[in-house]
């Protein structure tokens, strides 16, 4: 058994079961041992962002981290933009990195970097194996790393020789890290001042606050204190649809976010962070929380948050007789012209039950939430990163992880052109992605940027750095090419068949929705 050989195993033994792959000559024997170790799907991806993506997805579905297999510096350099969005979903990843043989690296060959370094800003965890016989036990803690709570990712680094040279057998990963229990003074404190703040109170909640458990506990609790419960303005999956308790999301936009929040003078946070700006405006608050508004810290990413609500209600007495009746936004399916209001009703009207939709559309989907609430019950991962090019990896890995549920990607055209290359994935694995592309030939939300840092009217250079409609870019045939059905629509009720018989079909599908 090689060093290559026993690593797999000890993934596969670990339950790392999946491995999102793009190799390189330095990976080979990882890739050759597949061949004699039962119990490893390995899924390819055509570029490193994808691969990275994928594992994002696959872990804030599955609960449990996949690896990834990737080539040397610049293999991970490519996968680094989508691992910094992992990192801010706290989603747990094993990545597998190909280094020179270790008599080769002083050499300085074309392909030589610092791999360690590269890898530190977005790895909790990174390790060079030094030898064969260290290789499993390496993989053992990367395997504990990725499974910690909260999750990590986890960078092991593999030099040629010490995967091809004779390794002894196979390292027992430690069982999965438990979340820890909540502080009992927190959630004491966080009820007094719910008592005490009522309406004046924000419960703002993300990461596993927001399952279906979660927000039923936090809808009790708001029936019972007067507070208001909102969600960050991403978050990495929250349970919606009907039945299920609907909560709005602060607003991207300043000029949104800060009327919304200015009569708060308590916020609760339930793993969540301070509310702040995405970016700097000239005359406008990075601190989005009004003047004098307290902050009060509940539960961390790794801390029991629903052990902690179920205590909070139970410190305030709330029962679920105390939920208040929620008015949804009527849904009907919409005719004529496409606007975002349209486009809203036909996917709250399309979207089946136990669906997973990957939400990147960045401009177009500001509207999407309210109607959606009312659709199906179904799960809504969001970028939480900022990276774009983060939708259809997630998607491609969240179909991984869930075969038997719907998922649905929404992508606006310049970040779909960013990790394009996970369509060809979806052809060959038979995945079940619905890919919307909303084609409005523009990055809308840079033109937007302009008026918030008041950089003034872009000219027609400015405007060229921000159109791709020259020439425009064909998304139906792109996706033909990889081997994916699409079509395009340019009204609602042509929209509305597109997306039930995507929908209705297996394997993934594209629909190009031309603004």
């Amino acid at each position: 058994m090689n060093g290559a050989e026993s690593l797999v195993r000890t993934l596969v033994a670990g339950g790392v079961d999946v491995c999102f792959s793009n190799p390189g000559t330095s990976e080979i024997h990882f890739v050759a041992a597949l061949d004699r170790v039962e119990g490893m799907r390995c899924v390819l991806g055509l570029f490193e962002g994808v691969v990275t993506g994928a594992a994002d997805g696959y872990f804030r579905m599955k609960g449990t981290p996949a690896s990834t297999l990737l080539h040397l510096g610049p293999g991970l350099a490519n996968g680094l933009a989508n691992l910094h969005n992992a990192k801010k979903a706290n989603s747990g990843i094993v990545n597998i990195v190909g280094q020179h043989a270790t008599y080769h690296i002083g050499y300085n060959a074309p392909l030589t970097s610092d791999i360690e370094g590269l890898a530190r800003p977005m790895s909790a965890w990174v390790r060079t194996s030094p030898d064969a016989k260290s290789v499993a036990a390496d993989g053992a803690a990367a395997i504990a790393a990725a499974k910690s709570a909260p999750p990590q990712i986890a960078t092991l680094i593999l030099p040629a020789d010490t995967a091809w040279n004779e390794a002894d057998g196979i390292a027992e990963a430690p069982a999965e890290g438990q979340r820890a229990n909540y502080s009992a003074q927190a959630v004491d404190h966080a009820a007094k001042v719910l008592r005490n703040g009522g309406a004046e109170t924000l419960l703002l909640m993300t990461g596993s606050a927001l399952t279906e458990k979660g927000l039923a506990l936090a809808a009790q609790i708001a029936g019972k204190a007067g507070c208001k419960v909102m969600g960050q303005t991403y978050n990495p999956r929250m349970a919606r649809g009907r039945g299920r308790f609907a909560i709005d999301r602060i607003p991207y936009v300043i000029e949104l976010a800060l009327p919304i929040l200015k009569d708060f003078k308590n916020i609760v946070l339930v793993e969540a962070n301070d509310p702040v700006a995405f970016f700097a405006y000239p005359n406008k608050p990075s601190m989005l929380k009004p003047q004098g508004c307290e902050v009060h810290r509940m539960t961390t990413g790794a801390e029991n948050s629903v052990a902690a609500l179920e205590a909070l209600a139970s410190a305030l007495g709330a029962k679920p007789e105390n939920r208040q009746p929620q008015k949804m936004v009527e849904i009907a399916r919409p005719t004529g012209a496409l606007t975002y209001a349209s486009i809203a009703q036909a996917l709250a009207m399309a979207i089946p039950e136990n669906a997973i939709v990957v939400d990147e559309s960045i401009t177009t989907g500001r509207g999407f939430f309210p109607p959606t609430a009312a659709a199906a019950p179904h799960d809504w991962l969001q970028n939480m990163g900022g990276s774009i090019g983060f939708s259809t990896p997630v998607a491609t890995g969240a179909a991984v992880a869930c075969p038997d549920r719907k998922v649905i990607c929404m992508v606006g055209d310049g970040s779909a052109m960013y990790t394009l290359q996970s369509l060809w994935t979806q052809a060959r694995e038979g995945l079940n992605v619905v890919t919307i592309v909303f084609a409005n030939r523009i990055y809308q939300i840079l033109r937007g940027e302009f008026d918030g840092v008041g950089a003034g009217e872009p000219g027609q250079r400015a405007l060229d750095m921000l159109k791709i409609d020259r020439p425009t870019i064909d998304f139906v045939s792109l996706a033909k090419g990889m081997g994916v059905p699409g079509r395009a629509v340019d009204n609602a009720d042509d929209l509305n068949k597109a997306l039930a018989e995507a929908i209705a079909e297996p394997g993934p599908r594209l629909i190009e929705v031309l603004m």
